[in-house]
């Protein structure tokens, strides 16, 4: 090979190198802003600084608060604090001694806390046995009176048995009817089978008395089950019960839990049926036990107090056990 030949492939060569070099700078410093070095190499890619979030200060015009909103909040603040003065009552005058109570009244707060109502009160009813009477009787109604209220609305409600309406309209009739026009026939049906003055008597009535309002309930619930699921479920070849069992009440366990709690909270705070029927002390619910400490004349203020607090105490550990559950259920067929 001559000289003239290799001298014109390293001039190519060295040109070819040199276009590569310039194409390289030119699609860097498309990439990227460069500081070219005066030494002429070819500068690096410089990683911009990532973009700091704008933080967004509008509010969209549904979250803005208008007077209309201030108002109703002031509303609802004052109906709270309406609803929780006869709380805080019971609570201040639970701690006071009576010589406290009848130097200051009701409304001031104690001088020294005095638990002695409290141990009276305890002690004098035998508290943790009305305690599980009550617990017995709410809970065994409370969960009774759930399932027969299921069983009834899915046959009116799904079922769509004849004459639905007029049914629903007896149930709501029953529930409408005053204890007081019920005590007598009960006391001669329950006193002529035995089961007067028996935890058993008090179960049975109020499972049908509330079962008759959960039945009215959940009627109207069933009522609007999307039939597109019984319909698969009966494909699938599945009967009643196990639609009952596997479509329809996993849905509705929110609906059901409600019902399960006002249930308990109703029966644990009944008053005249429970004096009628059970007559023996150790029968009683703390409700009635309370009634103990009135008189005809005389009444220990802070020792009824005392009993009241711990007659609440239950019902509250009871309902913020299960709060979220409550505001599920009742929120459960708000947005579908």
């Amino acid at each position: 090979m001559s000289d003239t030949t290799k001298t014109s492939e390293t001039t190519e060569t060295a040109e070819t190198i040199e276009t590569e070099e310039h194409g390289f700078a030119a699609d860097a410093a498309a990439l990227a802003p460069l500081s070219i070095a005066d030494s002429g190499t070819v500068p690096l890619l410089v990683e911009p600084e990532p973009l700091r979030r704008r933080r967004r200060t509008d509010r969209p015009p549904h979250a803005r608060k208008t007077a209309k909103d201030w108002v109703w909040l002031a509303l609802a603040i004052l109906f709270g604090a309406l609803v929780a003065i006869p709380f805080v009552l019971i609570l201040i005058n639970s701690f006071k001694s009576p010589a406290d109570y009848n130097t200051s009244g009701p409304l001031m707060l104690p001088k020294e806390l005095y638990f002695d109502g409290l141990v009276n009160f305890w002690n004098r009813v035998d508290f943790p046995e009305k305690l599980w009477n009550s617990v017995l009787i709410s809970g065994s109604v409370a969960v009774l009176a759930v399932i027969l209220s299921v069983l009834n609305a899915y046959a009116l409600g799904i079922g769509r048995v004849k004459y639905r309406t007029g049914i629903l309209l007896l149930f709501l009739l029953a529930d409408l009817i005053p204890q007081e026009a019920l005590l007598y026939p009960l006391y001669y049906m329950f006193k002529s089978v035995g089961l007067y003055d028996t935890q058993l008597a008090i179960i049975v009535i109020f499972t049908v008395i509330q079962a008759a309002f959960g039945t009215y309930l959940l009627s109207s619930v069933f009522g609007t089950f999307p039939k597109e699921l019984l319909e698969a479920a009966a494909l699938d070849g599945a009967g009643r019960f196990r639609t009952l069992v596997r479509v329809v009440l996993p849905i509705s366990r929110g609906t059901l839990s409600v019902l399960l709690i006002f249930f308990f909270i109703w029966t644990w705070n009944e008053f005249l049926i429970p004096l009628t029927f059970l007559v023996s002390n150790d029968n009683q619910t703390v409700p009635v036990a309370i009634t103990t400490l009135q008189g005809d004349r005389l009444m220990d203020v802070t020792t009824t107090s005392a009993s009241a607090l711990l007659g609440v105490i239950p019902t509250l550990i009871f309902f913020l056990i299960f709060q979220r559950t409550l505001t599920r259920g009742i929120t459960a067929g708000a947005v579908k």
